[in-house]
């Protein structure tokens, strides 16, 4: 019995080899969104520990001094929080690119996937038709042959 072979077998590999690489750049991707939006969050809990200072400190007596660095130090906090906000929005839209391009990969893997399933078929429909037309030349073969 003949075996499948697909001419564009390694058309089907690379196809699958471009999706898995876009599956390791879209986990890169989030991995790095992931770590902007939890320095960001800590942006927002360091920020909240100095207002909650500030408040505690301008409830007793603190020198005006320390009341403005602490005030100039929020402002800081605020600047480095907008900035990483920024960063997450940037990393949100390698995200959604890297996304975009996986599905693109997922799709193209799955034409050339379908197209050799296909070809597949028409390979088992062509050997049972061939193996079809032997059993037929062995039945005429036989009827035709006297019985001894």
């Amino acid at each position: 019995m003949a075996s499948f072979h697909y001419s564009f077998q390694k058309v089907v590999d690379l196809k699958t080899s471009e999706k898995t690489q876009q599956e390791w750049l879209l986990s890169s991707a989030l991995g790095a969104l992931t770590a902007e939006e939890k320095s960001l969050n800590e942006l927002r809990e360091t920020k909240l520990e100095w207002e909650e200072r500030l408040q505690a400190a301008s409830q007793r007596s603190v020198p005006l001094a320390e009341l403005q660095i602490i005030g100039q130090y929020l402002d800081y906090l605020q600047t480095c929080i907008e900035n990483k906000l920024q960063d997450v929005k940037k990393a949100e839209r390698v995200v959604e690119q890297n996304r975009s391009k996986l599905a693109d990969k997922m799709k193209d893997e799955k034409v050339w996937l379908k197209a050799k399933d296909h070809a597949m078929d028409r390979f088992r429909q062509a050997l049972q038709l061939k193996e079809q037309n032997e059993l037929d030349e062995m039945a005429t073969v036989r009827f035709i042959m006297p019985t001894p």
